[in-house]
């Protein structure tokens, strides 16, 4: 048996002997009657940023999207295949979630490959075409803080109120918020120290 399938199985059965048992009734419950989260949460790909550890969720709670540099892209912007956009339509239409949380974290090799022009050619592949998402924000960011040492970190914020911004174009996303039924946050975490910053109405961010 290979090292990863090992993993896997390993994995599985620690679980179905350990957690599964405790919370035989609440999957039992999500099975029958199916899922009602109230949080939808975008994040990072990365293996270091797992929402619902960070959080301490149960199953069922948390509607989790993530993929590179917890981007969400803007309205019109092409008309490719977006499985985070169907997440969020999905989260906010049908499942009617009460916010959406933009995380960003530390470290993340998305924003990295942003700042080094990852994003800048057209031959980029897709995690170039992706985060070059993110190149306006990138651009006007660098011109202000030609010399800062926290670019990276600076990048990582703004990478997430940019996400936000484009959250703001799309008209079920915008009608749900005027309607008083969805909130957007933006939240950041630091793998290093746990710390986790979370962004108030004028998206700037403080340690909770």
């Amino acid at each position: 048996m290979s090292v990863w399938r090992k993993r896997l199985v390993d994995g599985y059965n620690s679980f179905k002997k350990g957690d599964y048992v405790d919370q035989k009734a609440l999957y039992e419950k999500l099975g029958t009657h199916g899922q009602n989260p109230d949080i939808m949460l975008i994040a990072c790909a990365d293996s270091r940023v797992d929402p619902t550890d960070i959080f301490d969720a149960y199953p069922g709670e948390m509607f989790v999207a993530r993929n590179v540099a917890n981007i969400v892209p803007p309205a019109g912007n092409d008309e490719a295949f977006h499985g985070t956009l169907a997440a969020i339509e999905y989260a906010v239409t049908v499942l009617e979630v009460d916010v959406i949380v933009i995380l960003g974290h530390e470290s993340c090799g998305g924003i990295a490959g942003c700042l080094a022009g990852m994003g800048d050619t057209d031959n980029a592949g897709f995690v170039g075409s992706w985060v070059s998402i993110l190149n306006e924000a990138k651009n006007k960011l660098v011109a202000d803080n030609p010399h800062a040492d926290d670019l990276q970190f600076k990048m990582e914020l703004e990478g997430i109120r940019q996400s936000m911004r484009n959250l703001m174009t799309y008209p079920f996303v915008t009608d749900a918020i005027e309607a008083g039924k969805l909130t957007l946050q933006g939240a950041h975490f630091g793998i290093v120290n746990a710390r986790l910053l979370l962004a108030d109405e004028n998206w700037e961010f403080e340690e909770v």
